[in-house]
């Protein structure tokens, strides 16, 4: 039987994946819930993160930019001066 062959089987398989690679397959329930509670919050956490500094990072990355292409005569005369 191919596990894999229905996007369904497929996540299934690849939770028996993560759980053979973490060995959370040994835990007992309870612990399971507090494992995953853990790593989603940790995920979750991470990407906000990402998210806030990639989106600071862009703004000030295109605020400057904009300064060097936005007039250019301007930029060279201060330059000058």
């Amino acid at each position: 039987m191919d596990v894999k062959r229905s996007p369904q089987g497929y996540l299934y398989w690849l939770f028996c994946q993560f759980e053979l690679i973490t060995c959370s397959y040994l835990m007992e329930p309870w612990e399971k819930v507090l494992f995953y509670s853990f790593n989603l919050a940790i995920a979750g956490l991470l990407l906000y993160t990402a998210y806030v500094c990639l989106v600071f990072h862009l703004s000030s990355a295109f605020q400057l930019l904009w300064g060097f292409l936005g007039n250019p005569r301007e930029n060279a005369l201060s330059v000058v001066k």
